[in-house]
């Protein structure tokens, strides 16, 4: 995608825990995590973390001439996030009022060098999985604290329309402030409370990516501050490099403090749509085929539903049977289902023209006739539909508890290879949590990003979106879950099915050079580049910090 002129450059229990469908690419707020030596199987209490030194650092952190503040307290949240399992108190936490007061801060730690190793992590909305927005008495920077400038918009051709924003800004809030203007950013995750760093950092894919590629390659020009505390404008055409290493790069190689995202004409309102299928080869061969097409929905996603009771009465809450006596009669228990769910976008002028569009495309798939099931909403409400069931499960005290999620990237040619050992074998339901399944085409997708995808043209998304009961033995608790997944990971493994993670997370540099194949060796040099001394990043769990200043 190539960069507009830069004339200006700007972020009952089970039933209720199902509801929370769609919320991917929600992992790490600007995922800028290194591998630290620390043991992530028990969490760190705040009495054994204070560090030996913390005086000095405390002292030498409030020397620097910054607009925001260091808090060296009341800093617990800044050892939580979304999975829940992983608490690691940092030394101090920046509430920064400007990018100066970042680029200040890590070069204040760069210029220090092996004396000291401390590191850096960059904490947005606090939807990290697994710690990797955290940094083990080290210094933990509110990305949210960081609104400024305000969001600038650029309406020129629709070629050159864009919005700068700050890193720490939440997507939805640039929706809001979008749809003002009639626009509206082209690619999403299916949860919006996330921000802008941590998404770029991971790739941010949701139903539209088959479509327009992942969030990353909606955006034109990025400012990163480095791990040598420079700060950089970077683009294709200009730093080249750095803007195509950040872009998926885990937060490796710098702290993304703002972002140009494009932009198109707005909708209004969307046909929001449900079908069931019992067979996964027709599932699988309609989800296939409606990406290839020029004009399809907007929107395609899907998921598995293994032995569920009720299944279609629970979606009348939002949808409308097609025929509901047929409906009615359908039975989902004992079942393994695979639902196709896709959305139509359009303006209430066009209703006639998009019933007759969906009325088409629906009439090309083999789907159980008696399970379509229909919705028409505003854009916003489709877009922001997991907030609502977010509020439902804090409302039961359901949302805080662990989130054990595993995302996999399953190449188009394995699909149903994995689908036969895993759906009904492995998992025997689906009560703790939904499994997402869809297919992108990589075509789509911006090439020499950091971000890991198999090496075929087409492949799925599979998220298994669990929620575990701390406290239980069964199978909804942690232990079962972790266990389920682990089985799953061997499998793909064993079978060599050319799996690669998406939100990865591994324990040592070797796991992670697999995961990166041939892409390490760039890897690993954009790394010494720009962050030679590891300071960015340390609940990635890729570079450790000791090791870097030992070669310098």
């Amino acid at each position: 995608m190539k960069s507009p002129p830069t004339h200006v450059f700007f972020k009952h229990k089970s039933m209720l825990l199902r509801l929370l469908i769609f919320i991917l690419g929600i992992c790490s707020i600007n995922k800028t995590n290194l591998c630290c030596d620390q043991t992530f199987a028990t969490p760190i209490s705040s009495s054994s973390s204070i560090p030996s030194n913390f005086s000095v650092i405390q002292s030498s952190l409030k020397q620097l001439n910054i607009e925001g503040y260091f808090s060296f307290k009341n800093f617990d949240h800044a050892a939580k996030d979304f999975g829940n399992r992983y608490h690691f108190l940092p030394s101090a936490v920046l509430y920064p009022k400007s990018v100066s007061d970042i680029s200040s801060t890590i070069k204040h730690v760069f210029d220090m060098g092996s004396n000291t190793d401390l590191t850096v992590a960059a904490r947005g909305h606090g939807h990290s999985l697994e710690g990797q927005a955290q940094a083990y008495q080290g210094v933990v920077i509110n990305m949210e604290s960081l609104r400024a400038p305000a969001m600038r918009f650029h309406t020129g051709n629709q070629e050159l329309t864009f919005v700068d924003v700050s890193a720490g800004e939440l997507w939805i809030n640039i929706l809001h402030e979008s749809l003002k203007l009639g626009l509206t950013p082209k690619s999403w995750t299916d949860y919006l409370h996330l921000a802008v760093g941590g998404t770029l950092s991971n790739a941010g894919i949701s139903g539209q990516a088959f479509k327009h590629g992942p969030q990353i390659n909606n955006v034109y020009q990025l400012e990163v501050v480095t791990g040598k505390g420079e700060v950089i404008t970077c683009s294709e055409e200009q730093n080249a490099d750095l803007f195509y290493g950040v872009l998926g790069g885990l937060g490796q190689f710098g702290i993304i403090t703002r972002a140009r995202i494009a932009l198109e004409p707005a909708p209004k309102k969307v046909k929001w749509i449900r079908v069931l299928y019992s067979d996964f080869s027709t599932f699988s061969y309609d989800q296939e085929h409606l990406i290839s097409l020029e004009n399809s929905f907007d929107y395609i996603e899907g998921f598995v539903i293994i032995n569920r009771t009720g299944l279609l009465n629970n979606w009348r809450s939002t949808f409308n049977p097609k025929d509901p006596l047929l409906a009615k009669e359908f039975s989902s228990e004992g079942k393994v289902l695979y639902c196709l769910e896709v959305a139509k976008y359009f303006n209430p002028e066009e209703t006639t023209k998009t019933d007759q569009n969906v009325d088409v495309l629906l009439s090309k798939l083999n789907y159980i006739q008696s399970t379509l099931f229909q919705s028409e909403v505003s854009y916003v409400d489709f877009l922001d539909r997991v907030h609502v069931s977010e509020m439902k499960l804090r409302e039961k005290g359901l949302w805080d508890i662990p989130h054990p999620w595993l995302n996999l990237l399953i190449p188009k040619s394995k699909i149903h290879d994995f689908a036969r050992e895993v759906f009904g074998k492995i998992l025997t339901d689906t009560s703790h949590g939904p499994i997402l399944i869809y297919p992108v085409n990589k075509s789509k997708w911006r090439k020499g990003t950091s971000m890991v995808t198999p090496d075929e043209d087409v492949f799925y998304l599979i998220a298994f979106l669990s929620s575990a009961m701390s406290s239980s033995t069964g199978n909804d608790g942690l232990r079962h879950i972790l266990a389920q997944s682990k089985r799953i990971l061997n499998f793909c493994e064993e079978t060599n099915i050319g799996m690669k993670q998406y939100l990865p997370n591994y324990k040592n540099k070797e796991e992670w050079k697999d995961h990166f194949g041939h892409q390490w060796e760039a890897f690993a040099r954009r790394k010494s580049t720009y962050d030679p001394l590891a300071i960015l990043a340390p609940g990635q769990r890729i570079f450790r910090r000791a090791e870097a200043c030992e070669q310098q």
